[in-house]
């Protein structure tokens, strides 16, 4: 109470601390938003698992020009999302044999208990047998 007595005397006055809000900010709206992507190299996912990161979209991904290509490459980028999907506890399904979902945390897919059992007998596919006379 004194010191703010000696202030006034002196002519120094404390400015009140107060915070600046920007109302003019762009809020974004949490539409959802279906995204296609094509996996040609590994390096497609980055941009796959930016928008994952982002939460808003639902990635269909389309494999079939990188398994056509290199299939060690494949399952790394396929690795990668999934890893992605797992750490935002999104999904990550195939829908055949060219196309990948990912989605994230609320959306979920959809799994047929006997097409999933159909698709682990069949995976990983066997070798060719080879003749050895």
């Amino acid at each position: 109470m004194v010191f703010n007595n000696i202030k006034r005397v002196f002519g120094i006055e404390e400015e009140p601390e107060y915070i600046e809000i920007d109302l003019g900010k762009e809020i974004k709206k949490a539409k959802v938003l279906v995204r296609p992507f094509v996996l040609k190299t590994f390096e497609d996912i980055g941009p796959i698992i930016n928008s994952l990161r982002e939460g808003y979209t639902i990635a269909i991904i389309d494999i079939k020009p990188l398994r056509s290509k290199d299939i060690i490459e494949l399952k790394r980028a396929i690795s990668k999302i999934k890893k992605t999907a797992d750490a935002l506890e999104g999904s990550i399904a195939g829908f055949g044999e060219n196309v990948i979902i990912a989605t994230p945390p609320f959306a979920d897919i959809h799994r047929n208990p006997e097409a999933t059992r159909k698709i682990l007998t069949f995976w990983p596919p066997a070798p060719p047998e080879r003749n050895v006379s």
